[in-house]
């Protein structure tokens, strides 16, 4: 790369990509395809402007790890050329292995395996594409580089993902709850016999991150209507991987049809077929597939995909208890009177889950703040914000789906 690439960016500007490593893994196939990724999934059905994509994510999140590399090296923390370019790849790459709507359909195409898992395997196969080129990244991103300063900010309670994620999500949904003070925070960051920490005087601006966090759980990712969205979503896939699997036939394109068939496990995503499918899925094959099923002759996928194509979404509850049993079956048996379906395909239409949300554990990688005196505390010791009920545990609400019109029925 003779010179610097230069990206404009909404959320933090200008973005500079210095590194002819970075630049080279940001040329692709496999990056560029998070071009066609939503970061929020379905969010954009009840926030119109979160059409953000896991491309853009990924550009600030590296930009994050540049600032912060810099602000250690500005504190007299060696960290080579090598390693800053490695870690700013790791942060490229930290999400690569996120399918079509991201979350919402994490475990709904592969199988149970986490975007994390599918990472670290298109990772290792395009580290044997570029010869070597990223064996820091993958010890960096894998936790097992001696420097573990850098690991935490790729990944723990207060990494450089979670700094944009928040901001940008933030930003294009509109729920300015979300705006958190990067700089600020980048400024305050320190290491400690390897272990990141924040200086005590940076506290208000974590504290402020923190709280950011819990209110943009319960505004934006645990929305009662995205909740609905995404519920109907993976109804869908529930029902049409059932169909396919007992030989129905089936319109969708090859790679989508391929997972259908058949669910992998972590170490399956290493089988090269399986990965040359998978990075050929994005939003549009989801999209096409589901406005190709609402004409499908079995009537649950079809009303499914009707469903979400016309947003016509189920009405969530949502409460701190667990729904009784009894509730939920009588619910799918008027599912099943009101749309002429059978009790198995009305197990799709009412459903009962839970809800998560946890913005600071204190039990795991607890974010530490370095006193004048040179002394460690958990921020948890420390603010008084957090000792508030909803970070003394985790929160956990129950919800309820069901089609709206089943109510009127006695």
């Amino acid at each position: 790369m003779k010179k610097q690439k230069i990206v404009n960016d909404p959320v933090h500007g200008f973005i500079s990509i210095r590194s002819p490593l970075a630049y080279e893994v940001i040329e692709h196939p496999y990056f560029q395809r998070l071009r066609s990724v939503k970061q929020l999934g379905l969010t954009h059905l009840v926030y119109p402007g979160a059409c953000h994509t896991r491309f853009q994510h990924a550009l600030g999140a590296m930009h994050l790890m540049g600032q912060a590399v810099e602000a250690l090296r500005y504190k007299g923390h060696d960290v080579s050329r090598d390693e800053a370019d490695a870690a700013e790849c790791a942060m490229l790459l930290h999400d690569i292995g996120h399918g079509p709507f991201s979350h919402a359909l994490e475990f709904s195409i592969v199988g149970k395996v986490a975007h994390e898992d599918v990472s670290a395997a298109m990772m290792r196969e395009l580290n044997r594409e570029m010869g070597g080129k990223l064996d820091l990244t993958l010890a960096i991103f894998g936790n097992c580089y001696p420097k573990n300063f850098l690991h935490q900010l790729v990944s723990s309670q207060l990494d450089v993902d979670r700094l944009d994620y928040l901001c940008r999500d933030s930003y294009f949904s509109g729920v300015v709850e979300g705006a958190v003070g990067i700089a600020r925070i980048i400024k305050m960051l320190e290491v400690v016999d390897d272990e990141l920490v924040v200086e005590a005087k940076g506290i208000h601006s974590v504290e402020k991150f923190l709280i950011a966090r819990h209110l943009m759980y319960w505004q934006v990712y645990l929305h009662k209507a995205v909740i609905a969205a995404e519920q109907l979503l993976v109804n869908i896939f529930a029902r049409a991987k059932a169909l396919v699997q007992r030989g129905a036939p089936l319109t969708a394109d090859e790679p989508l049809l391929f997972f259908l068939k058949q669910d992998f496990d972590a170490a399956g995503m290493d089988n090269s077929l399986a990965l040359r499918y998978f990075v050929r899925l994005t939003d549009s094959d989801v999209d096409c597939a589901v406005k190709s099923w609402c004409a499908s002759p079995d009537r649950a996928l079809s009303l499914l995909c009707q469903m979400l194509t016309a947003r016509k979404l189920p009405k969530v509850e949502i409460r701190s208890k667990k729904f009784a049993r009894k509730r939920i079956d009588e619910l799918r048996q008027k599912a099943a009177l009101l749309l002429g379906l059978s009790a198995g395909e009305a197990a799709h239409f009412a459903q009962a889950s839970v809800l998560i949300n946890r913005a600071y554990s204190p039990t795991g990688d607890p974010i530490k703040l370095l006193q004048s005196n040179g002394e460690l505390r958990d921020i948890y010791e420390d603010s008084d914000m957090l000792s508030a009920a909803a970070f003394r545990r985790e929160t956990t609400k129950h919800f309820l789906c069901y089609p709206k019109e089943v109510e009127r029925i006695y």
